[in-house]
């Protein structure tokens, strides 16, 4: 169960790309954010809101046919996973996806539900569903991490 549980909406991607510059400085570029949502729903915009809010000037784009995009950004190292090609969570495990989320680095991952029972536990949920005038997200914070994420997202100390 969810400590902490906040809904927002996004009228259009620039408001996306904003939440994400939020969720950067939040999370000091450190954590696991899994991104929930059918084709479409904004699940890359969000991502690169996120990365362009720690620092991150190039393009980015959705790594469906790699798996992972690593984004090297000053300090801060952070991966972006797009599982939605993914066969059998077991492919993970060729790919050494433990050591990805054992360093200090900000893992997004797409399509979590393709990785369970490989993946570890995210500090953040979130699901994008597509509503009349733009998107709406339910973030869903887990551990002290994300409790505290969501808290701050919601202005609320």
């Amino acid at each position: 169960m969810s400590l902490c549980e906040l809904k927002l909406d996004a009228a259009d991607e620039a408001a996306m790309l904003a939440l994400g510059k939020r969720i950067a400085e939040i999370s000091g570029g450190v954590g696991v954010i899994y991104l929930h949502g059918d084709l479409g729903a904004g699940k890359t915009t969000l991502s690169r809101g996120i990365l362009r809010g720690l620092g991150h000037t190039g393009a980015v784009k959705s790594p469906t046919f790699t798996l992972v995009e690593p984004y090297e950004i000053g300090e801060v190292r952070a991966f972006h996973f797009d599982l939605y090609r993914l066969v059998d969570p077991e492919e993970l495990e060729f790919l050494g996806i433990r050591d990805y989320f054992e360093e200090a680095a900000l893992c997004l991952v797409e399509w979590p539900q393709r990785g369970v029972g490989v993946l570890p536990k995210p500090d953040l949920d979130i699901t994008i569903s597509p509503q009349a005038g733009g998107r709406s997200l339910l973030l869903q914070g887990h551990g002290t991490r994300g409790e505290s994420w969501c808290r701050a997202l919601s202005g609320k100390k």
